[in-house]
């Protein structure tokens, strides 16, 4: 089950980053008192009343530009609407409702999601009498909180939890794949969910950010059934869509943990760009099993060497993702598109394959017999055993006698010898380091 998404909206300056923060127990967010500051999206996973939720720390909107200003408080609607299963409104009880508010309330009152008013900088008991003004938002009933004092944080949590659903039995069956596809507009993702599915179920256009929600569609092929998950493209940062881009990284992120397999859509004709590798990182960091699609084949001048020549840049460009298989297609054309539900087929197996504990520790005393384990200060490190501990990616506990020996260099020498070993092509792995003193 994934986390419900909480999103925290509102005007700059008025705390949300400050909030995020005391709420996720950590300083994560940079915080200032210069209003848009928070220039990343940021997202960090939290507790309470034994709820896991995930926390969004929004970008503020700017009131600068009347133009831009409309733009960017719809995105900001667009986060309650397609990504969060309630948002968090923070304003100021200090200099109380402004037109920006004003504006952000109308937008979330027709989002038709639980929203909980949060004013903010009541530092005092003495200060309570500030948060009335705010019914007159017509979004609820404000709740008093000092982000910076952490006042009133525990009333603020209960009213989110109070509005999320119930927790869920996964009504999804376990032999469905869920597959993402991802990438920036206009690379052609919906065409090539259009080609999958033989119907015309998604609207194509050239104009970038046609798909404007993840679309969810079950079909199955040879007795699968698979669910695909069509997102709205991931958009390059610019100074005029800076807050465009910030949302879709959100919605990238919904789809992603919903997913067991991503399709990483990439203009073959543009290469990898930093958008490109910065969804990769975000399913990377999820343990979601990635096939990467160099779309638009068709339009690269090509000799007999070009696929590979590709490939190894594909491998520069993504170095933490060497795992990931690629597949050189054409939407247009339909070249190799047969060839994605296969190899979807393959990087799910390895996403959801279990390795028995002698069989994996047979492999560990190999890999250490090869090359030894590394020294610091004459000590060794030790590695006593290992165990498979989940999957969806597959999780491995390896026993040591100080894991703090452990360099990062021998973890990934250890994580090539078992993909030697076992394939697992497609997917990450994971290792947790457990100290255990030897007799």
């Amino acid at each position: 089950m994934t986390n419900p998404i909480v999103a925290i909206v509102g005007r700059p300056n008025v705390g949300k980053s400050t909030l995020f923060n005391q709420l996720v127990g950590q300083r994560i967010s940079i915080v200032d008192d210069q209003p848009g500051v928070t220039r990343d999206r940021i997202y960090a996973d939290t507790e309470w009343l034994g709820r896991k939720i995930t926390l969004v720390d929004t970008g503020g909107i700017d009131v600068e530009s009347q133009d831009e200003l409309m733009v960017q408080m719809k995105q900001q609607a667009n986060v309650a609407i397609e990504t969060s299963e309630a948002v968090i409104f923070l304003v100021d009880g200090k200099e109380g409702i402004t037109p920006a508010d004003q504006e952000v309330a109308n937008l979330l009152r027709i989002a038709n999601k639980p929203v909980i008013l949060g004013v903010n900088k009541i530092d005092a008991p003495h200060e309570e009498d500030m948060i009335y003004e705010f019914y007159n938002l017509g979004i609820g009933d404000p709740i008093s909180i000092s982000a910076s004092h952490k006042r009133g944080l525990g009333d603020l949590l209960d009213a989110v939890i109070e509005h999320l659903p119930q927790h869920e039995m996964q009504e999804e069956e376990d032999d469905v794949i869920k597959i993402a596809v991802l990438g920036k507009p206009n690379v052609g993702k919906s065409s090539i969910v259009n080609k999958l599915l033989g119907e015309e179920r998604v609207i194509v256009s050239n104009i970038p950010g046609t798909t404007r929600d993840a679309i969810d569609t079950p079909f199955e092929v040879d007795g699968q059934k698979y669910i695909i998950i069509d997102t709205a493209g991931i958009r390059r940062k610019s100074r005029i869509n800076e807050e465009l881009e910030r949302y879709s990284v959100i919605r990238a992120l919904a789809a992603i943990r919903r997913c067991d397999v991503a399709l990483l859509v990439i203009d073959a004709t543009e290469g990898v760009t930093e958008q490109d590798a910065r969804i990769a990182g975000l399913i990377h960091d999820e343990g979601k099993g990635c096939i990467v699609i160099m779309n638009k084949w068709d339009l690269v001048e090509k000799d007999t060497n070009t696929m590979n020549q590709y490939r190894k840049q594909l491998m520069n460009d993504l170095a933490f993702m060497q795992y990931a298989p690629s597949l050189f297609t054409s939407a247009h054309t339909g070249q190799r598109l047969n060839r994605i539900i296969e190899m979807v087929n393959e990087v799910y197996v390895h996403c959801t394959f279990r390795i028995s504990t002698g069989v994996l520790n047979d492999c560990i005393a190999d890999a250490v017999t090869f090359t030894e384990p590394p020294t610091d200060k004459g000590r060794r490190l030790k590695i006593y055993y290992g165990t498979q501990v989940a999957v969806k990616p597959p999780t491995f506990v390896l026993f040591v006698n100080d894991p703090d020996l452990m360099h990062y260099s021998y973890l990934r020498y250890l994580e090539n010898q078992f993909r030697k070993s076992f394939g697992l092509e497609g997917t990450p792995i994971r290792f947790i380091l457990r100290e255990r003193k030897s007799n």
